[in-house]
């Protein structure tokens, strides 16, 4: 087999997110900050180093404000997600095929397990998880994406990651390992993945089966 690693991001790649994390966002700096930010705007920095460094970026002074204004909305959230469909499919016949399937993060492993909570075939098909706590350094840098070839005792030439924002791909790239982006995850334009030159760019779940 071409990777008998594949790794995955979460958020708009495994799961349809996009739409709660933006409600979170929204509510997180209208109650705290009281003021609004275009959705396309804060499209553009998620997937990237997480949580705490977006509000950083939005106002230093009152960051645990936010977060914790995030979360509260956020988390009872998960009761609603959705998946897309085609990816329980996609991940059976990567486990049936003896690939190492693991996800790579900026959320938290907490957050983490309510997804598996909502999704139960998620944690049936994923080895490890590397989250937001695991590494000093997060996405577009390598770090998380090395953790995990570590962890799976893999090499970068033997795995892929998918992902569907331009810090996955960027992140992928710098550790050397063959680069995904799929264009289901309505978060991130298909011309700004491309932009970043990834070595692969799908538009459907099935399509990784023919790249993987």
């Amino acid at each position: 087999m071409r990777f008998p690693v594949v790794l995955f991001d979460l958020d708009g790649t495994l799961i349809d997110s996009g739409p709660i994390i933006l409600a979170s966002m929204q509510h997180a700096i209208q109650s705290v900050l009281g003021r609004e930010i275009p959705p396309e705007e804060l499209a553009k920095t998620i997937g990237g180093q997480g949580l705490v460094a977006q509000m950083e970026a939005l106002d230093a002074e009152r960051v645990d404000e936010l977060v914790e204004a995030y979360r509260l909305h956020n988390e009872p959230l998960h009761e609603t997600l959705e998946g897309f469909e085609g990816m329980p499919v996609v991940l059976a016949e990567l486990h049936d095929q003896g690939r190492k399937i693991g996800i790579v993060t900026a959320k938290r492993h907490r957050t983490v397990q309510l997804a598996f909570d909502r999704f139960p075939w998620l944690e049936d098909y994923v080895g490890l998880v590397v989250a937001s706590e695991d590494t000093e350094r997060h996405k577009p840098d390598p770090d998380p994406v090395l953790a995990a070839l570590e962890r799976f005792e893999a090499d970068s030439g033997s795995a892929a990651y998918v992902g569907d924002s331009p810090f996955d791909i960027r992140s992928a790239k710098g550790a050397g390992v063959f680069a995904v982006g799929v264009g289901w995850g309505g978060i991130h334009p298909d011309e700004r993945l491309l932009a970043e030159e990834p070595d692969a760019f799908v538009r459907e779940p099935e399509e990784l089966l023919h790249v993987l």
